[in-house]
């Protein structure tokens, strides 16, 4: 299959701007992997979808202020996203204007009486943006997130506002790194999490800290030949045991974002047994692909022709993918990181 395989037409106003005003008041799209029948809940009904015995595997990175605007010099404005961090004081970020940003250059950051600064130490490569920035001696990494801003998905268009920083981040984020929210996770609140555990549904977390590549476009019509962006992950010894004993037992695995999902598979052999481990993954799920380790998923409603959708396409089905699409079109579903979810098993 070819990318223009994926795409489907969505309506502007159907791009939530901002989250439910309660977070398991979103509504849920379940949808039967087997058969592609599907029914529509609130996303609080969750319980009445899982058992005694499921797993259910959270994503629990943490989002970073990672936009910060600067000036330069001469007083023109740059903006600068952090991608990765490096070092105590280095880090990898996009500048945009890039072109208007040289190696060697002082940038100046003021947000609410935090004052830093910090020098461009190469130039960009083939003008894509990416530079490192090195932060002035004695800068905290607690000063950074001072000045930084929400890094919303750049479809909400709006500026972040301070109720972002609760709203982008999962109650049950613990592990700082992520530039984008694992924004399946958003909807659960804590009743909720309790509810499941009395219900007897084992909840285990691992962690992919989400990349700025989770919002890159596809540029390549052969998938064969598209890149994914690295992603650092950790399933910790006591993650991949759970999953294994439930393998093992034949209880469901339900994988909360496709950012758990590329985790999991990326630590799986062929049998489905997974082994500890922690480092960094480029992998890129499209149809075909057998999954070997979730038995369900939920995921919210992506955009066309992204890596997401590709890979809710591979464990749903295109076809059956395409239809519940449109099924939350007609339905009037909100779409994207602060959208409405779905629940594939």
């Amino acid at each position: 299959m070819n990318l223009s395989d994926f795409d489907y037409a969505l309506p502007k106003e159907l791009i939530a701007l901002r989250p439910a005003k309660e977070r398991a008041a979103a509504r849920l799209f379940a949808v039967d992997r087997k058969t592609g029948e599907w029914r529509h809940q609130i996303f609080r009904d969750l319980p009445n979808f899982l058992s005694a015995g499921d797993v259910l595997v959270l994503n629990d990175t943490k989002v970073i202020p990672a936009r910060l605007f600067a000036r330069k010099p001469t007083g023109g404005q740059v903006e600068a996203f952090l991608t990765k961090r490096i070092s105590e004081r280095r880090w990898n970020a996009l500048i945009r204007p890039g072109r208007r940003v040289r190696g060697g250059m002082t940038i100046y950051f003021n947000r609410d009486g935090v004052t830093l600064q910090a020098t461009v130490l190469d130039e960009s490569t083939a003008d894509s943006g990416e530079r490192v920035l090195e932060f002035a001696q004695g800068t905290t990494f607690d000063q950074i997130k001072a000045v930084g801003h929400v890094p919303l998905p750049p479809y909400i268009n709006r500026p972040d506002e301070p109720g972002d920083r609760e709203n982008y981040q999962t109650v049950f984020a613990r592990e700082e790194g992520a530039v984008a929210s694992p924004t399946a996770g958003l909807h659960f609140d804590q009743g909720l999490l309790d509810k499941l555990r009395t219900l007897g549904v084992e909840i285990v977390t691992v962690t992919l800290h989400v990349g700025y590549g989770t919002f890159q476009t596809i540029l390549t019509e052969d998938l064969s030949k598209h890149r994914m962006h690295e992603e650092e992950f950790e399933v910790t010894e006591a993650a991949a045991e759970s999953v294994n004993r439930a393998k093992t037992e034949n209880r469901r695995i339900i994988a909360c974002g496709t950012t758990v999902v590329r985790a999991l598979e990326t630590c799986a052999d062929e049998s489905g047994r997974v082994a500890a481990r922690r480092g960094a993954t480029r992998l890129f799920i499209t149809p075909p692909y057998r999954f070997k380790v979730p038995s369900g998923m939920i995921t919210n409603f992506h955009l066309p022709k992204s890596s997401l959708l590709l890979l809710v396409g591979a464990f749903l089905g295109w076809d059956k993918t395409l239809s519940a699409y449109r099924e939350a079109i007609r339905r009037r579903y909100h779409f994207y990181s602060y959208g409405d979810a779905m629940l594939i098993v």
